[in-house]
């Protein structure tokens, strides 16, 4: 792995460990000499983990839509800026940078980059490490729910399997260096139709 992409929130949100963490996965990717992909902005979490790197000599890459270079105020000191024309370049142009997905605490563009990389793993179009890092309890309800969708039918627990969590960078990371996917049919009852 050379470079990792992060989706998280252009907001800090609410509670300093958000932060924290963010600052301990910048500094664990400098460690294991791993670059950061992210959205680009000079805001909330996404800042914090780009200075982080930034500060500890990494390469931070960052890939942000014409659209969102005023909104989300572009941070101007990385290794390098990719501004695309559209939100769908931006994630395409993301996945084909990195070697792996986290998610940090963030709202619906974090959820959204996400389980789209996700998926795109679960039809076997790449075979990346997806992971959630899970800050005090943040995407707790949401495992929880994906292990629900599992029990409903509408997830195999194999894609389900796909999907890594830790509440720390190191383990996290650790996860990303052992995963070895395994690629089933995402259609449960296909012969049923």
């Amino acid at each position: 792995m050379k470079r990792i992409c992060v989706f998280l929130g252009s907001s800090g949100g609410v509670r300093s460990e958000y932060a924290e963490v963010a600052t301990q996965l910048g500094r664990e990717l400098v460690r294991r000499n791993l670059g950061l992909v992210y959205g680009g902005a000079n805001l909330g979490l996404m800042k914090i983990l780009a200075d982080t790197v930034l500060a500890e000599g990494g390469d931070v890459i960052g890939v942000i839509p014409q659209m969102l270079v005023e909104k989300e105020i572009t941070h101007q000191g990385l290794t390098e800026l990719r501004v695309v024309g559209s939100m769908h370049k931006r994630k395409a142009m993301m996945a084909d940078l990195a070697d792996g997905f986290i998610a940090l605490p963030g709202g619906l563009g974090t959820f959204e980059e996400f389980f789209e990389v996700w998926t795109w793993g679960q039809l076997g179009l790449h075979a990346k490490p997806c992971g959630l890092l899970d800050v005090c309890g943040y995407f707790e309800h949401l495992i929880e729910f994906l292990d629900h969708a599992v029990g409903e039918r509408f997830l195999r627990q194999e894609n389900r399997d796909l999907l890594l969590w830790a509440t720390d960078p190191a383990t996290l990371l650790d996860l990303f260096e052992k995963y070895r996917p395994s690629y089933v049919p995402k259609w449960i009852d296909r012969d049923q139709t």
